[in-house]
């Protein structure tokens, strides 16, 4: 399943995923801000200066070093608790919107503002950290990354894989 879509209305391009939770929006911010329920779905460890997510404030983002080693960082753009949280990520700009639904789930907005070259790989990606905040299976990364770069090339040109230095499973890749 290729659910990712391609939108252009910023700087840079970026990828909108969406998912319907059956959660409402608090339980959802919990798993957009706690550490604990983060590294359920998450595709690395997320550290937040002085704990609290405001603002302004400086996050760092450590990779387990048996899958890359590598530490992002970022800062705080949004946060508009339980609505909307915005962060950087290393050159990329992280959106999540939650919007309440009907019978108390939540639709989960998920932008990724990025490097046109790695739409494909991050949009694989975020599907399968997506789906397993969702509870529900995902299809192999690499049929997902043959099926976005194949939507994405047209528009953005050659896709890139994952980092030469990535030592995971390339199914577990963000």
């Amino acid at each position: 399943m290729t659910d990712a879509k391609l939108v252009g209305d910023g700087a840079k391009p970026a990828v909108r995923l969406e998912r319907e939770l059956q959660d409402p929006p608090a339980t959802v911010w919990l798993a957009l801000t706690d550490p604990a329920r983060l590294r359920d779905w998450f595709p690395c460890g997320v550290e937040v200066e002085g704990g609290e997510w405001r603002v302004g404030a400086a996050l760092r983002f450590p990779f387990p070093p048996e899958v890359i080693e590598m530490t992002l960082t970022g800062k705080v753009l949004v946060v508009d608790e339980p609505h909307e949280l915005s962060y950087t990520w290393g050159d990329e700009t992280l959106s999540f919107q939650l919007v309440p639904l009907a019978g108390g789930g939540t639709r989960l907005v998920l932008t990724d503002e990025l490097s046109a070259g790695i739409a494909a790989r991050n949009a694989a990606g975020w599907e399968h950290c997506l789906d397993r905040l969702s509870g529900k299976e995902s299809a192999s990364w690499q049929q997902l990354f043959g099926g976005y770069s194949r939507m994405f090339e047209p528009e953005l040109g050659p896709q890139e894989g994952p980092p030469a230095e990535y030592k995971g499973d390339v199914d577990a890749v963000a």
